[in-house]
């Protein structure tokens, strides 16, 4: 896990000094109107924490296998209009859910890591494999979306 968590240390470090060098035609850009802009994309990273740090906690103490809830990640960004959001707020948003989500997985004793969890289509995986694939999906979207530069 300790990667993981350092992976996660990275990206907060990271991504605050990133967006400060992006202009405001390059964080609103929408490279499709369908498609998120570069605000929206951190925006979704920080509705990711909101509920894998959701899913975190309660795959520890549900009954096996726990159930993942899946959300609806259009409405969620549209709903909170992070278009609109001042920059720092969602910079600030994203470093502050990336902790938590690091203090939950420090304290997360061992044995709890092969808890399972049912991710859909009766697909078990433990809370070990689902931390490690909320960076992978954080890096994801950092690496695809958000470092690519507009031509």
């Amino acid at each position: 896990m300790q990667n993981v968590i350092d992976g996660i240390n990275h990206w907060i470090g990271f991504i605050s000094e990133e967006f400060n060098r992006m202009t405001e035609k390059e964080l609103n850009h929408r490279p499709m109107p369908h498609k998120w802009s570069k605000k929206e994309i951190l925006g979704h990273l920080c509705d990711s924490a909101l509920n894998n740090m959701n899913r975190f906690i309660k795959i520890q103490y549900e009954v096996q296998p726990y159930v993942i809830q899946p959300y609806n990640q259009d409405q969620w960004v549209l709903v909170q209009n992070y278009q609109e959001r001042p920059l720092d707020e969602i910079v600030n948003l994203f470093c502050t859910l990336n902790k938590q989500i690091i203090h939950i997985i420090t304290n997360t004793p061992n044995d709890r890591l092969s808890n399972l969890c049912d991710i859909g289509n009766n697909q078990l995986k433990s809370m070990e494999w689902l931390i490690k694939d909320y960076l992978e999906h954080m890096e994801h979207h950092i690496n695809n979306q958000i470092l690519i530069k507009k031509e």
